[in-house]
């Protein structure tokens, strides 16, 4: 058993069922990988007494440090804390000062009701266990550990509690677990956008960090391909803290020099941002005319805090009257090369710039489908332009069904941006 492993079970029929999608887990083993312990397993069980049990028994018995979200609830499928309990040996016992705590919520949030019986349930904790503050709702976590030093923390399974009390409550407790502990787990991520998978697999080759048997070579290479583009990350297990971040820099460092042009930032970096920060640098004013994305370019901009000083507006043009009305764009044009060409990208382009006294006006209008296609401009064609000293603009063919071909054009119309930007 290593002090840096961890295991990790997430609880609920609608995950098995895939009636919701399991973000709890990705979000869990971000934020461990980020603290230096790795996630060594993940298992997702209905809502099923036994196989709880069987699945936390199982993960004790390899690793000896689970991590549970889910089932703590006060209905009759949230079975995870007896479950657990049985396997430490634990009678449940009801705690009157959580149960007079809940109470207190429900009267204040619901004053003219009587406090549900079933929700002093979640007030139930088995014997010796550690609580771990719910600061985000009603269900306290729990610690329990036995006399072996193996520990379950269970977590609620509401994405918002979970990921108040891992920060709050588990990671510091599973830190202090560490002390002394001098090995890590350390990633860094180069993200790039305009190239894909397979392209940036050849331009970099099968051994592009280095022989397997050296340091920097044996660190593993993942690439991750999304709508947004393809992440780059690396990974260095085992390995004393700096000289794991020493690693992870030379690598991110090498791959940045064989793909720049791709390239627009590391880890969490979103394109969006790298664009307003370009722009804020060069005291320029940014505005937008969307057709097929309907908006999506605006909120991509608009979701990154002070915004506000760099990006004026847009129109969302989606009908050719609006086109024609707000943007100025030629009617004889929409007739003669139609709603998607580059003509009308360009002339959406300075609409948005003109009509709003930016520098820069960019452009987005496609066939998204997935109707509306022709052999001549099918689903998924996209113009992009870009008005700024000079005017722009580019034909793409995006792959994806329409939420896809939507996100993708954003993005793709934000890349444009960052290589003009880049050029002033």
């Amino acid at each position: 058993m290593s002090a840096s492993q961890v295991e990790l079970i997430t609880i609920g029929d609608e995950l098995l069922l895939g009636f919701t999608i399991d973000t709890n887990a990705a979000h869990i083993s971000r934020a461990l990988a980020a603290s230096g312990i790795e996630i060594v397993r993940r298992t997702t069980v209905g809502d099923e007494a036994e196989r709880i049990a069987q699945a936390v028994r199982e993960a004790l018995d390899r690793t000896g440090a689970v991590i549970t979200t889910g089932g703590l609830g006060p209905t009759s499928d949230d079975l995870t804390k007896p479950a657990i309990a049985r396997i430490f040996g634990r009678a449940m016992k009801l705690d009157e000062a959580i149960a007079a705590k809940l109470e207190e919520r429900w009267r204040a949030r619901f004053p003219n009701s009587v406090f549900p019986s079933t929700n002093r349930t979640q007030a139930e904790i088995p014997e010796g266990a550690r609580i771990l503050v719910n600061r985000h709702g009603t269900a306290p976590g729990i610690w329990l550990e036995d006399e072996k030093g193996r520990w379950v923390a269970m977590m609620p399974g509401v994405p918002r509690e979970m990921r108040g009390m891992l920060a709050e409550e588990l990671l510091p407790a599973i830190k202090a677990r560490m002390q002394g502990v001098v090995s890590v787990v350390l990633s860094g991520t180069l993200r790039t956008t305009g190239i894909a998978e397979s392209a940036i697999a050849e331009l970099l080759g099968p051994s592009f960090l280095g022989d397997p048997q050296s340091e920097l070579g044996s660190l593993p290479l993942a690439y991750l391909p999304g709508v947004a583009g393809v992440d780059l990350r690396v990974t260095a297990k085992g390995l004393p803290p700096e000289r794991a971040q020493k690693l992870v820099k030379e690598a991110i460092v090498k791959l940045r020099s064989r793909v720049e042009a791709y390239a627009y930032g590391e880890d969490d970096a979103d394109l969006a941002a790298v664009v307003l920060d370009r722009c804020r640098a060069l005291h320029l004013k940014l505005a937008v005319a969307e057709s097929c994305t309907g908006g999506m370019l605006g909120e991509r901009l608009t979701s990154i805090p002070g915004s506000s000083d760099v990006f004026l507006g847009g129109v969302i043009a989606y009908h050719n009257d609006v086109k024609k009305e707000l943007l100025g764009v030629r009617a004889e044009d929409l007739e003669r090369h139609g709603a998607v060409s580059e003509e009308v990208a360009l002339q959406m382009a300075a609409g948005a710039r003109d009509r709003t006294g930016a520098q820069i006006g960019v452009s987005v209008t496609g066939i998204a489908g997935p109707g509306g296609g022709t052999p001549q401009k099918p689903v998924g064609l996209v113009w992009i332009a870009v008005h700024g000293s000079d005017a722009k603009a580019r034909r793409f063919h995006v792959p994806g069904d329409r939420a896809e071909i939507r996100q993708r054009a954003a993005q793709a119309a934000l890349e444009m941006v960052r290589r003009t930007l880049a050029k002033g």
